[in-house]
């Protein structure tokens, strides 16, 4: 639902009504990820999408009806074999959908509920990091209870129960919100891990990940188009002020001129950072990778032919980086996609950030049997569960 915050947010602010249906759980081919959302409100306008249009429209009345009950449903999706005309997806894949709705002054516990919608969509929208959490499966009681929780792990709103539900829950949206994850956990009712089962939804909201480009070259200008596509904040670092200037890089969020190293080293970076070197000059690159290869970010990368390659790796023997760290370095940058273009590049070295993030393995899936989609973060044998 976080995925469609800011016109949420809108909504909450006008007073409207409305109806909410948010992927809970996939299994197998699924066009759409745990958190994506389709909204309706009361008049029939619709923003947002579950399914990519497999089901959409079969979601949407579950939402027209869930705003005339306000009542939440839990509905489950696959593929319609006996008839293809059918409601289900046709991709083959299986989801799970949470319809809440959003209403206010029907009764007290449906305002509350609708508080903290309001409230997690307005830091959502507003770029702060923020949890929604809601009861997917349990005790009657429970359904429709939210609770909005902060990275430190407080929290508003209330799940209703057991006093200790509430703790419990917060600390499991804390870790997955820290992670910038999306999925399901399951607690006891009581706060532990032995009472009655409840299943919740932790929707997680953090601002984008960051993509550092050291290196204010041709090839630079569109890798910074290609992250901003991909959503990442988009920095672009040299020490060169002639080259590094708002003039030759528009499309970036930030334009720095420092040494490489140096501002790597003031920065505060978390597991989802992408760091991409297209200097090749040693004297830039070698004080940058010995610091970005001990960092714990999600992807390093540097430009240069093989030959670069190993002068580099030489150099950074040299300054004490181990083998282990050196096996992070994605080097020479990039997919082999037989690029030439700075636009090419940029594709390949997209595709390679892509890969890594989502497990991919970059070959064909012309011929493949593999999964066309990858979560290496989540576990086997479970739809939509988080370790």
């Amino acid at each position: 639902m976080l995925d469609i915050a800011d016109e949420l947010h809108r909504w909450c602010e006008q007073g409207r009504d409305f109806a909410v249906a948010t992927v809970v759980a996939t299994g197998g081919s699924a066009p759409r990820q745990p958190g994506a959302a389709l909204a309706v409100d009361g008049d029939g306008t619709a923003i947002g999408s579950v399914s990519g249009g497999c089901v959409e429209g079969a979601v949407y009345a579950l939402c027209q009806e869930a705003l005339e009950t306000g009542e939440p449903v839990l509905e489950r999706f696959g593929y319609a074999d006996e008839d293809a005309f059918a409601v289900g997806l046709t991709c083959g894949g299986v989801i799970d959908i949470l319809v809440t709705p959003v209403r206010s002054g029907h009764s007290p516990a449906e305002s509350a509920a609708r508080e903290t919608f309001a409230a997690a969509l307005s830091k959502a929208a507003g770029g702060r990091p923020v949890a929604l959490t809601r009861v997917v499966d349990g005790p009657a009681e429970l359904t429709g209870r939210a609770l909005l929780v902060r990275p430190d792990g407080s929290y508003d709103g209330s799940l209703g129960g057991h006093p200790e539900l509430d703790r419990t829950a917060a600390g499991e949206a804390a870790a997955l919100l820290d992670a910038g994850r999306t999925g399901t956990v399951e607690i006891g009712s009581d706060g532990s891990r032995c009472g009655q089962p409840v299943v919740l939804l932790v929707e997680s909201s953090v601002p984008p990940p960051r993509m550092i480009i050291f290196g204010a070259i041709d090839f630079a200008a569109a890798l910074v188009r290609v992250g901003k596509f991909l959503g990442h904040h988009v920095t672009v670092c040299d020490a060169r002020p002639v080259f590094a200037t708002a003039a030759r890089f528009p499309d970036a969020d930030e334009i720095v001129v420092d040494w490489p190293h140096r501002y790597l080293d003031s920065q505060e970076l978390d597991g989802r950072t992408v760091l991409c070197v297209l200097t090749h000059d040693a004297k830039f690159d070698v004080p940058l990778l010995e610091r970005a290869l001990r960092l714990p970010v999600a992807y390093v990368g540097a430009m240069g032919s093989r030959r670069t390659h190993l002068d580099r790796l030489e150099r950074l023997r040299e300054a004490g980086v181990t083998e282990l760290e050196l096996a992070r370095l994605r080097s020479p940058i990039g997919l082999d996609l037989g690029a030439r273009t700075p636009e090419e590049t940029a594709l390949s070295i997209a595709a390679e950030i892509v890969a890594d993030r989502r497990g991919g393995k970059g070959v064909p899936l012309t011929g493949a049997r593999t999964p066309i989609h990858h979560d290496p973060a989540a576990p086997a044998g479970r739809i939509g569960s988080v370790a």
